[in-house]
């Protein structure tokens, strides 16, 4: 167990990302010296801008943020997608050894084909159908690959919480505008606020944990639970109706099942991720006046 206070983390997306702003609140919470910057703050792909910052920042944590995160627009920029996903995360763990730092990286469900129907552990197979998810895992495979002990991979998913756009957000100004929704009810996954997933980030440092770890909010919804609950959460007078995927055809595929399994993220913390439900009225009630 290590104090997160007076430790020094650099968080790349922390400025305007939607977890990484989070992020940055909560490890400033817990007493840790927290730089958050954005792509305007330096060159993601560009190893001497990011070697000068480390150099002249010296952190204990690097947090990494920063995606290509457009599931379907990276089917046409396979390129784009790879350079963020997978080149950008292997230069970061390199330069992290060098300065002796550790890196925390964020990895998705996505990694998953969808094909199972119990909750996905980190030992399960992989097995990515789309472009995003198959540019994620090369990401994880080659950060495990380099051999540098001192990186923690969080997988996650379905992301929700203050400062910044996300599903929640939109479909409750859609439901002041319309009677009634079409929600996908055939994708089921695990439906995380960014404040938790913040914390249970900081947890896992305090616990000096490494590896991989899925680390997601309690239970699982598909996207029209979450739609309705969210507008009945809200108050907001509009109709909810359960369609398929089919319904609404995308270029990337989808998993059809991606709820994620975090036993092992509460056997070494101890501390059991609150229900999604939970999250997401703490959200609609205290954050989204401000947004």
């Amino acid at each position: 167990m290590i104090e997160l206070k007076g430790k020094k983390a650099v968080v790349l997306g922390g400025r305007t990302g939607l977890l990484g702003q989070s992020l940055t609140e909560v490890l400033r919470s817990h007493g840790a010296v927290t730089i958050p910057l954005s792509r305007n703050d330096f060159d993601p792909l560009n190893e001497e801008s990011l070697t000068a910052l480390l150099e002249r920042e010296e952190p204990d944590f690097i947090v990494n943020t920063i995606a290509y995160t457009m599931v379907d627009q990276a089917e046409d920029e396979e390129k784009k997608a790879h350079l963020l996903n997978t080149t950008f995360p292997v230069i970061l763990a390199r330069l992290a050894k060098k300065h002796n730092s550790k890196l925390i990286h964020f990895s998705t469900d996505f990694v998953f084909d969808g094909k199972k129907d119990s909750p996905y552990t980190e030992e399960d197979k992989t097995n990515p159908k789309s472009v995003y998810g198959e540019t994620k895992l090369a990401g994880e495979s080659q950060l495990i690959k380099l051999g540098y002990e001192n990186i923690l991979i969080i997988r996650t998913a379905w992301l929700f919480g203050p400062n910044k756009t996300n599903f929640v957000h939109k479909i409750l100004n859609f439901a002041q505008e319309r009677d009634c929704l079409n929600i996908v009810h055939d994708q089921n996954g695990s439906p995380t606020y960014t404040p938790d997933l913040a914390e249970y980030t900081a947890q896992l440092l305090i616990a000096e944990a490494t590896g991989i770890f899925n680390v997601v909010n309690s239970g699982k919804a598909s996207w029209c639970e979450l739609a309705a609950e969210a507008i009945n959460c809200a108050g907001v007078n509009c109709l909810v109706n359960p369609v398929p995927t089919s319904s609404y055809p995308t270029k990337a595929y989808r998993p059809s099942y991606s709820v994620l399994d975090t036993e092992k993220f509460i056997k070494i913390t101890g501390i059991t991720p609150r229900p999604w439900v939970q999250a997401l009225r703490d959200y609609i009630y205290n954050d989204i006046e401000e947004q």
